[in-house]
């Protein structure tokens, strides 16, 4: 008879469950978790994964059409997309599987079906593991879905969510995205660079909103210089359906009314939890606007119940929802000396082209906390290795309290900052100042110079510019 009783339940496994799991088999808790479709979740089946493939691919396609620059030449450059998303698909199964073995490699009791909530401790389970199951802990990582707009639910033909753009059966030649967080912009630019024609609604005042002005403000640069046409302060108040297109109804910053037809239409107007249908209501667990009420633990109102990740609110970020889980099970197993999750220490990452990335706080937020500031900046095209590269298209970002010389916040557009940001979230995580900062060597040629100058000129140091 299947073992029904654990120390540790997780419902959902994804980057925040399945990383929870991992914890909690080290830590020695008898642990399941419960996944109603495929291990890793949205993010690894239908998400951060599978989309990076796709827009390695469109990056491949772009410097392809750069081969003349470096030395090279090809004719009749095409791509097959039915290749290109198959590719994407084949990693998220292979990272799926990946999951699947470290569940195994640490004890953990997989279990197929759906969980519903009985009491704070119990979960009934529907599908292939179906049963009742006990735990004195019970860890809720749901995740979300992608929110819809009323009068314009998606239909998974015409009107897309992510799911859809991800695993399109031809190339739409135009394309509407609505929405400029990190979800629109990523396909908007996978999408530009393959040729269709994208035009991208904002309903903010500028593109990427939650980024610094600046960065904003070169991104619509870049985006308008790859042909994207952006629409910002824009509401779009109407989709028609047509026989094979979408026209949409768009009120701009102006107050005139403006109709766009296109092949589809991508909605990323950001997401809502998964909080219905998991037996909240048994428990009294706490939700506000369809997300789980948590502390600084990921506890929720309900003791031996937590939510993390994307359910459990913003930002709704893979990376924030790995160390949520780390932390939360953590404290279930009384490991001392925990720090609760810090989220001005929480990078984000857009990898659209160029790439955007950043940490802490936006100048006009440290500004709105009273800081007295010192900011620097460094462009790309001061850089050895941008120019080698090709990519001199780029800026970084500093902010340092004038008075303490501590990092407030480090915003980056430009070649690979996803892959540079990690510096300066390690530089917040360890309190460094600008001294520590201006005194570590950057080795050469590198774009992680880049860092170091912007460090610099906020004091009046830098050197290549």
């Amino acid at each position: 008879m299947a073992d029904t009783q654990f120390d540790l339940i997780i419902i959902g496994s994804g980057p925040g469950g399945y990383v929870a799991a991992i914890r909690a088999g080290q830590l020695g808790l008898k642990t399941a978790i419960v996944e109603r479709e495929h291990l890793g979740g949205i993010c690894l089946n239908w998400g951060c994964i599978p989309t990076k493939a796709l827009l390695r691919s469109s990056e491949i396609f772009h410097l392809l059409h750069r081969l003349n620059e470096f030395g090279f030449s090809a004719d009749n450059i095409k791509f097959d997309l039915a290749k290109i998303v198959d590719r994407s698909r084949k990693v998220a199964s292979q990272l799926s599987n990946g999951v699947k073995f470290l569940m195994k490699k640490r004890k953990i009791t997989v279990i197929d079906g759906e969980a519903k909530l009985t009491a704070k401790n119990k979960i009934a389970v529907t599908g292939k593991g179906a049963g009742e199951y006990a735990a004195k802990n019970i860890i809720i990582a749901t995740g979300a879905r992608a929110r819809a707009l009323p009068g314009m639910e998606p239909d998974g033909k015409l009107i897309w969510t992510y799911k859809e753009a991800m695993i399109p059966p031809a190339m739409p030649k135009s394309l509407l995205v609505i929405g400029s967080g990190a979800i629109g912009i990523e396909f908007a630019s996978f999408y530009r660079t393959l040729g269709c024609d994208v035009t991208v609604v904002e309903v903010m005042d500028r593109v990427l909103p939650v980024e610094d002005e600046e960065i904003s403000a070169f991104a619509l640069k870049a985006f308008t210089k790859q042909g994207m046409k952006i629409l910002t302060g824009a509401t779009v108040e109407k989709l028609t359906k047509g026989a094979d297109n979408v026209t949409a109804s768009i009120k701009t910053k102006d107050g005139k009314t403006q109709s766009i037809t296109a092949d589809r239409a991508i909605l990323a107007v950001g997401i809502t939890g998964n909080i219905e249908n998991i037996g909240l209501e048994a428990t009294g667990v706490k939700t506000d606007r369809g997300h789980i009420v948590i502390n600084e633990w990921s506890e929720t109102n309900v003791a031996g119940l937590y939510a993390i990740g994307d359910v459990a609110g913003p930002p709704w970020l893979a990376h924030k929802a790995m160390h949520e889980g780390v932390v939360c099970v953590e404290r279930i197993a009384g490991v001392k000396g925990l720090h609760p999750l810090d989220v001005t220490k929480v990078p984000g990452c857009t990898y659209c082209w160029p790439q955007v990335a950043s940490v802490g706080l936006t100048e006009a937020k440290a500004k709105a906390a009273g800081r007295e500031l010192k900011i620097g900046r460094f462009p790309y095209i001061g850089n050895g290795k941008a120019i080698a590269l090709g990519e001199t298209e780029g800026l970084i970002k500093t902010i340092f309290d004038a008075k303490t010389g501590e990092l407030l916040g480090a915003h980056m557009i430009g070649a690979e900052v996803t892959e540079l940001i990690q510096g300066y979230t390690i530089a917040k995580n360890l309190e460094s100042t600008e001294a520590e900062l201006m005194h570590t060597i950057f080795p050469h040629p590198t774009l992680s110079e880049t860092m170091h100058e912007a460090v610099l000129d906020a004091y009046g140091k830098v050197m290549h510019v």
